[in-house]
C-alpha cells in the first residue's frame, strides 16, 4: 500500500494501540539515565491537587448537625479505612491513618481516569499540538514504584525505629529458620523484604494496564459501518461498569497490602 492510501486509511491496530501507550516524555541529559514521562507527572499532581482541595473544602463545611451528602460519603470512606487499620493493624501510630485514606483516595482517582473514553484527552491532546498523552499514570511503571518505594522506605524506617538497628539485622540473620541457617536466613528474608514493593506496584500496573489495552481493543471495534459502532458500545459499556469495581478493588489492595506491611514492621522481634 502506498503512504498516501496508508495515510488515508489511518493508523493500523498496532500503530493505534502502540501510539496511546506511548507516553510524553522529555529527556534529561542525554537521556540514557532520566526520562520524565509528563502526561503522568501532570495527571498524578492535578488529581492529588483535586483530592486535597476536595478534602480542604469539605473539611471547612462539616457540621454535626446537618451532615450534606457529601460528608456521608467522606465519612463512610474515613470509617471503611479506619476499620481496616483496627482489624489489620497492631497498636497505635497516628500516620497510618491519613497515610492510608491518602493511598485509598490518590490511587483510586488515578485509576479512574481508565473508565474517560481511550481518545477523549489524547484527541484534545492533539488538537493543541501534544501527540502523545497517556491519561492513567497508574499504567506507567514509574508512578506505581514511586508509591511501592515510598511505602518500602516507610516499613525499614519503622522496623528500625521499633526493632532498633540491632534488632532489624537480626531479623536478617535468625529469621525465618534460627541461628544454625543464617546465610539461609539472610537470603530469604531479603527476598521476602523485596518482594514486598515489587507486589505492591506489579500488581496495580499488571491489572491497571490489561485494563487499559482491553478498552483500546473494544476501541479498535468501531468503524463507519453500523455493524462496528453497537458492538463497541455494547462491549464498551459492559466493560467501563465491569472496570469500576477493578479500579476501586486495586485501589483498595494497595492500601490493605501498605497497612500489613507496615504492621510487620511496628512488630517486636520475637513476634516477627
Amino acid at each position: 500500500m502506498s503512504s498516501s492510501a496508508s495515510e488515508a486509511h489511518g493508523p493500523t491496530s498496532v500503530e493505534y494501540i502502540q501510539h496511546h501507550l506511548h507516553n510524553n516524555s522529555i529527556s534529561i541529559g542525554d537521556g540514557s539515565f532520566w526520562v520524565l514521562n509528563l502526561d503522568t507527572l501532570i495527571y498524578g499532581w492535578l488529581l492529588a491537587g483535586m483530592l486535597m482541595y476536595i478534602a480542604y473544602t469539605m473539611g471547612k463545611k462539616m457540621t454535626a448537625d446537618t451532615p450534606s451528602g457529601g460528608q456521608n460519603v467522606l465519612e463512610a470512606i474515613v470509617e471503611f479505612v479506619q476499620q481496616q487499620i483496627r482489624d489489620i493493624f497492631p497498636g497505635s501510630n497516628p500516620l497510618i491513618g491519613p497515610l492510608s485514606l491518602t493511598i485509598f483516595m490518590w490511587v483510586f482517582l488515578m485509576n479512574a481516569m481508565d473508565i474517560l473514553p481511550v481518545d477523549l484527552l489524547p484527541e484534545m491532546g492533539q488538537l493543541v499540538g501534544i501527540q502523545y498523552m497517556k491519561v492513567v499514570p497508574t499504567t506507567d511503571l514509574s508512578t506505581i514504584f514511586a508509591l511501592a518505594l515510598s511505602v518500602f522506605a516507610l516499613i525499614i524506617y519503622y522496623n528500625i525505629k521499633i526493632k532498633g538497628p540491632i534488632g532489624y539485622i537480626k531479623m536478617f540473620l535468625f529469621h525465618p529458620f534460627g541461628k544454625y541457617l543464617i546465610p539461609v536466613n539472610i537470603v530469604m528474608t531479603t527476598i521476602e523484604e523485596v518482594a514486598k514493593p515489587v507486589s505492591l506496584g506489579l500488581r496495580l500496573f499488571g491489572n491497571m494496564f490489561a485494563g487499559e489495552l482491553i478498552f483500546l481493543l473494544i476501541a479498535l471495534l468501531g468503524g463507519a459501518s453500523m455493524f462496528g459502532i453497537i458492538p463497541q458500545v455494547a462491549l464498551g459499556t459492559a466493560w467501563a461498569i465491569y472496570h469500576i469495581l477493578v479500579v476501586s478493588l486495586q485501589a483498595f489492595i494497595f492500601m490493605l497490602l501498605t497497612i500489613v506491611y507496615l504492621g510487620m514492621a511496628h512488630q517486636e522481634i520475637e513476634e516477627h
